[in-house]
């Protein structure tokens, strides 16, 4: 089941044990296996199009009730206790040994969240333990910075009325630096989650795609869409700063004997933001939700096909 507040969690084992008891049955079978959750927004789902928030209290982390996790959760659950600890704008950091400060829903100035500021959550790596079998993660983009990438190639896109590579031309000297960083703190990330766990699988999820093949499928100015970005920047985004960073995190993987990588790129090449079904939202999703390029509720089905899998390879 998923992670809830320990008070929360004794009251409903009480309540549920004394409902056992009058009606004469047996408690239910623990699950075999635990399963930790770990990652940022394309684990947590955070956006609207990717179901409902689901922590009470709300602690920021804005985890839905669609992402891949708690679809798995409702798959598997006979089989795997899950703890899900994803967290919206989690960087590699946040899940190694650094507390996290949540924003929930605040980005101003497009979007006020009511109950910001939120209490730092501890790293995520603490709730991994001996007793842990299998470790999915999904992290890198916000260590490479790709939301500020985004934001970057929008303004430079918008002054420059979709001519040529101005982001590129910007941005582009600094991004192996920037990969280089991703592969140096996910290999310490592997190392610390192998140390707490030594019996673990690890699973690392790489990210779907998100710009497709064709980069005149996605029109100029459409929020929906990538806005103001150019469409020659949208093909080096794919190609320069995308594709790479999958391939940071799978070979990152590839060095350590207890992980393995679950690769979404594929199953998901023609589901980009910009086909005609996408399983990744744009800017905006209409009529007025803003969704800052994450997956729908369909791209995390997608995602728990593939990590479903991997999760029964893992034990078998």
């Amino acid at each position: 089941m998923a992670r809830v507040r320990p008070r929360l969690a004794l009251l409903g084992s009480a309540v549920a044990l004394t409902a056992v008891q009058l009606a004469g049955a047996q408690p239910a079978a623990a699950a075999d296996y635990q399963w930790v959750a770990l990652g940022d927004s394309y684990t947590a789902g955070v956006i609207r199009a990717a179901g409902d928030t689901f922590e009470v209290p709300r602690d920021g982390c804005e985890r839905t009730d669609r992402s891949y996790p708690q679809v798995i959760d409702r798959d598997l659950g006979s089989l795997f206790d899950l703890t899900n600890v994803s967290c919206g704008a989690a960087t590699i950091e946040d899940v190694t040994d650094r507390a996290q400060e949540p924003i929930g829903r605040h980005l101003p100035p497009l979007s006020e969240d009511p109950d910001y500021p939120f209490p730092a959550v501890p790293p995520q790596s603490v709730a991994v333990g001996p007793a842990t079998d299998v470790i999915t993660v999904g992290v890198g983009g916000n260590t490479l910075g790709f939301a500020d990438i985004l934001t970057k190639c929008q303004q430079l896109g918008g002054e420059s009325g979709d001519q040529g590579t101005p982001c590129k031309d910007a941005l582009g000297s600094g991004i192996q630096a920037r990969l280089d960083k991703v592969g140096k703190e996910y290999d310490r990330m592997l190392a610390v989650l192998h140390e707490r766990a030594p019996k673990a699988r690890i699973l690392t999820v790489g990210y779907p795609t998100i710009v497709p093949e064709d980069a005149t499928k996605c029109g100029y100015g459409d929020l929906t869409k990538f806005g103001t970005i150019t469409r020659g920047d949208l093909v080096w985004l794919r190609t320069d700063v995308l594709e790479p960073l999958n391939k940071a995190i799978e070979t990152s993987a590839g060095t350590q004997e207890s992980a393995g990588f679950v690769d979404l790129y594929p199953s998901s090449r023609h589901h980009s933001v910009c086909d005609a079904a996408n399983w990744v939202e744009g800017l905006v999703t209409l009529p007025d939700q803003l969704s800052f390029v994450h997956p729908n509720a369909l791209g995390h089905r997608n995602a728990a096909n593939h990590v479903e899998e991997a999760l029964l390879n893992a034990i078998g």
